[in-house]
Formats: C-alpha cells, sequence, structure tokens
C-alpha cells in the first residue's frame, strides 16, 4: 500500500481530501508502470522554497515545486509545493486554485517518474501526461 503524506510548512493550507488523491496519486504510478513506498507533499510558502531552492539547487528565484528523489522503484521522495506560487500561477492562468494545485502535484509526480521538462518536446510530453492525469482525477 502507498505511503502518501501531506504536510504544511509555513502555510495554514491543509490540503482536503487527501484520501482521494492518495488514490489519484498511487493510480498514476501505477499507470506508469512504477509504485510509491513513501511520498511526502510539503505545502509551504514561497519564502520557505526559495531557502529550499538556494540550499540545495543553488537557485535564487521563486518555483511552484521542487522534487527530491530518495528511491525510483517504488518512488521514494519528497514533492515542496509553494501554496504561493500556486495561488499566483491559478490567476494568472485564469483556473481554479486546484486545478493548478493538482497539475503541480502530478507534475513533481511525473518527475520522480522519470519525466523531465527542459526541452521543447519534454515540456510538450509532461504537458500531455498531466492532462491525462487529471482527467482521471474525477473517478476517485
Amino acid at each position: 500500500m502507498s505511503q502518501i503524506y501531506f504536510f504544511s510548512e509555513e502555510t495554514s493550507f491543509h490540503l482536503e481530501n487527501s484520501s482521494i488523491h492518495e488514490k489519484w496519486l498511487s493510480f498514476v504510478a501505477a499507470e506508469e508502470n512504477n509504485g510509491i513506498n513513501q511520498l511526502n507533499y510539503i505545502f509551504c510558502s514561497d519564502e520557505y522554497l526559495l531557502k529550499i531552492n538556494i540550499e540545495h539547487l543553488n537557485h535564487n528565484t521563486f518555483t511552484d515545486v521542487i522534487t527530491f528523489e530518495y528511491a525510483s522503484m517504488p518512488i521514494e521522495g519528497d514533492i515542496f509545493i509553494s501554496v504561493d506560487r500556486i495561488k499566483e500561477n491559478a490567476s494568472e492562468f485564469n483556473v481554479s486554485f486546484m486545478n493548478e494545485l493538482n497539475r503541480v502535484m502530478v507534475h513533481g509526480l511525473l518527475h520522480l517518474l522519470g519525466y523531465k521538462d527542459k526541452t521543447k518536446e519534454d515540456k510538450i510530453e509532461m504537458t500531455r501526461k498531466e492532462d491525462y492525469y487529471l482527467s482521471k482525477l474525477e473517478k476517485f
């Protein structure tokens, strides 16, 4: 059974209906012929994630998600998500907060599953996978 946990750091945000997300994210991993041993989602502030970005990646920029992989099969990792970035991006892209959050949650998991987004082709494939798995969320 997948061990998926949700934490909050320096934000009042708490994920509602986390059991739905656990089932959905486990489904994504299974569809990609993998499993989840332990996956931690940490929802945080811009400032919290900026510190991680500087300390661990030497990037002095805000970002919406940072993923750390500890094992690839089955997956073990941490996915840090800035709630502040999600709010701003949702407004910029004219989508709901939850739609953007779900996209970033699956985006982080897809990174752990081996998908990249550095090249144009990789970004197209990543977006295609995000859209596909977002379309499956309603069945959970």
